[in-house]
């Protein structure tokens, strides 16, 4: 068993990873430099990303340290019932490639604000816009660099504060190069964060066949369930201690859906990926990306169940402690991860900032394009030329990643910090939800509707909140968005016009499916009850 921290042969394993991943990035950079002076281009990489491309931006971009530290320190504590977020989200994401993007694509929407603009009108979009920009950076880009270097405190010993730096400047560089760079990296990010998750969850479960006298990794799956058969149900119960988190069949038919919609659907962060794409090739990068969600439980939470069980029997007493004696989650990747012997280490600890490199480079890219087309385009400087938006881009990224770097170790106090992002982040979810499903569906939703959902939202989530914390804040998310939905359909109702949308094509799509996409989804909808069957 090797002794914490990196080794020389890690150490030449992740520079070999950190040159390939700037030197790849520079490359692209260099051949589409062309296009990387226009905003649309430099933004959104219009029209060059192809379906495999899009899907590992997806997914490379979602996946960060509050997957592999936060949920697997949630695996650790919840158990399996967290994958939740994950294979439901495959299944938004048919959803997503079903009826959202096909109205995004046939009105030529580039960004989310855009969306607003042309369907409401400017008050909506830039209210939504300072909302986005809010959580992008004081709650998404914090905790991810918080997350990332909490990990590479405890797997290398590199200073807290310095890790911050660190992952700070290296997705810095990369976001500059603009959404071809990140798109095209983003490829080398998810082989790389697929791997070395892969390498430790083989470890995990070689440890648990070790210690309980298994044959194999296999038979000691099955060692799990026996030791921690709490851990391993999808439907939590009413007398779980985390049911507040998972509240039961929420997380199939009720509340988790509008988060993962907004998420998925409605999310610049994420939707940008496809934006620049025709139907067809987004269609087949979000199915990529959906069969990857169905991957990455198996990653992230199978090893904090795995490092739970060898806790629970003796193993890794001293290392689950924070400081002041106290079981700390969080600490469950970073734990396994020092286990490793040197060179697979390397791969590991590679796989996890890559994942943080990753998505804090397509949440920067996202706070760059809303802030200099939404914001400053449209209200400091209209006539401003695409190579101005580009530079103004590049300093927005300079500025939101130093505000997080400088938050970030705020984050210390918390125990589960996957959680801290979802419910956080839940508190604007049910006003854009609302706001776009109706915008989206229904042609008499008007602009003043959706600016009273707008400014709700978050006084309804911090109300429920405070007043009705003992409800869990899924279900809270839920009522506030059956809320948001009656008052903007109430407040819509009075208007005389009977179609608000200023010429906008909007609707639920025609069913023009490629063969291929109905086997594909017809495959993730076959697993995806498999799985939930198997672990109710």
């Amino acid at each position: 068993m090797e002794t914490p921290g990196l080794h020389t042969l890690d150490y030449i394993v992740f520079f070999l990873y950190f040159v390939l991943i700037l030197g790849y990035g520079y490359w692209v950079f260099r051949k589409k430099s062309a296009d990387n002076n226009t905003a649309n281009g430099y933004f959104l990489a219009e029209g060059s990303l192809t379906f495999w491309a899009i899907g590992a931006s997806l997914i490379a971009s979602n996946i960060s340290a509050e997957h592999f530290i936060g949920m697997s320190g949630s695996g650790f504590a919840i158990g399996l019932a967290i994958s939740s977020y994950e294979w439901m989200s495959a299944a938004t994401l048919l959803v997503v490639a079903v009826f959202f993007l096909p109205v995004y694509l046939r009105n030529k929407i580039y960004t989310m604000p855009q969306f607003l603009r042309q369907r409401y009108n400017p008050v909506v979009a830039t209210t939504m816009a300072i909302f986005w920009l809010l959580l992008y950076v004081f709650v998404n880009l914090t905790s991810i660099l918080y997350l990332g270097a909490l990990a590479l405190e405890v797997t290398a010993g590199v200073d807290f504060n310095m890790s911050i730096i660190a992952l700070a400047v290296f997705a810095i560089i990369i976001t500059i190069g603009g959404m071809k760079v990140i798109g095209y990296t983003d490829v080398i990010q998810v082989v790389v964060l697929v791997l070395g998750g892969l390498i430790t969850t083989y470890l995990a479960m070689d440890l648990v066949a070790k210690h309980f006298d298994k044959p194999n990794i296999l038979s000691a799956f099955g060692t799990l369930k026996q030791q921690a058969d709490s851990h391993f149900h999808m439907i939590l119960p009413k007398s779980s201690p985390y049911y507040k988190d998972l509240p039961g069949l929420t997380v199939i038919i009720g509340a988790m859906w509008v988060n993962n919609l907004n998420y998925w659907g409605c999310n610049q962060y994420i939707v940008q990926r496809t934006l620049g794409a025709d139907l067809k090739t987004a269609r087949q990068g979000i199915v990529f990306a959906a069969f990857l969600k169905l991957l990455i439980p198996l990653i992230v939470v199978i090893p904090g169940i795995a490092a739970f069980v060898l806790y629970q029997n003796g193993v890794f007493q001293k290392e689950m402690l924070d400081t002041t004696g106290v079981v700390k989650p969080d600490h469950a990747y970073p734990v396994l991860l020092n286990l490793l012997p040197s060179g697979l280490k390397g791969i590991a600890f590679a796989a996890l900032t890559a994942a943080i490199v990753a998505s804090l480079a397509g949440k920067a890219n996202s706070i760059s394009t809303i802030f200099s087309l939404d914001i400053y385009k449209i209200y400091i400087k209209p006539d401003a030329s695409d190579k101005h938006l580009v530079r103004v881009g590049r300093i927005a990224v300079w500025v939101a990643m130093g505000i997080a770097a400088l938050i970030a170790p705020q984050l210390r106090v918390l125990d589960q910090a996957y959680q801290f992002v979802q419910e956080y982040s839940s508190f604007i979810t049910p006003g854009v939800f609302a706001i776009f499903f109706l915008g989206l569906f229904w042609k008499r939703t008007t602009g003043t509707a959706a600016l009273v959902a707008a400014l709700l939202t978050i006084p309804l989530s911090l109300g429920g909140k405070i007043w009705y914390s003992e409800i869990p804040f899924l279900d809270r998310m839920g009522i506030i968005f059956l809320i948001l939905v009656a008052i903007m359909v109430a407040i819509s109702m009075t208007s005389k016009k009977a179609d608000n949308t200023k010429g906008m094509d909007i609707g639920v799509p025609k069913p023009n499916f490629t063969t291929g996409f109905i086997i594909y989804s017809v495959i993730i909808c076959g697993i995806l009850v498999a799985l939930y069957t198997a672990f109710w």
